[in-house]
């Protein structure tokens, strides 16, 4: 069960232009990884042009079998892969958003927002922790203020005589 191609496809009128490509060439040798390269991205051209808007198929081309889906918008992906590949998984992977076609990397976009919440929640506290410190210095300044303030109070009232 390999995956060989992965490709996003745009559908204008006068033809088929491909916005991005991903494949692994790597099961074949070094002298056909270009030719096999090539093969796909003319064969989903190729695919997504005799496909209509708003629809989905599979195509056997050679020994691959060929998922194509294109939207109504006209945005079309093709995934290349062996017969053993499941259709069910290959058009998954073309009908919903990527994060929710991989539970791995659903897992990891929620593990980056929670480290992005910490790190914020983290920030405050310590911008906290620099107010609190700010209020002690403070509180002992006006401590130290108050006491000079009771003595220079006291010795001004202890020279005058009460009658």
């Amino acid at each position: 069960m390999k995956l060989y191609s992965l490709s996003v496809l745009y559908k204008s009128e006068p033809k088929v232009v491909l916005l991005k490509a991903a494949s692994d060439v790597s099961s074949f040798s070094f002298f056909q990884r270009s030719s096999v390269q090539e093969f796909m991205t003319f064969t989903s051209q190729l695919i997504v042009e005799r496909s209509a808007k708003g629809s989905r198929a599979s195509v056997k081309e050679q020994e691959y079998l060929c998922h194509v889906y294109v939207r109504s918008d006209g945005l079309a992906g093709v995934v290349i892969a062996d017969s053993e590949y499941p259709a069910r998984v290959a058009f998954s992977l073309l009908e919903k958003n990527p994060r929710e076609a991989d539970p791995m990397s659903k897992v990891q976009a929620e593990l980056d927002e929670t480290k992005i919440i910490l790190h914020n929640t983290m920030e405050s506290l310590l911008e906290r922790g620099e107010k609190l410190d700010d209020l002690v210095s403070k509180s002992e300044v006006l401590g130290t203020q108050s006491k000079a303030f009771y003595k220079t109070a006291r010795k001004q009232n202890s020279c005058c005589a009460v009658m």
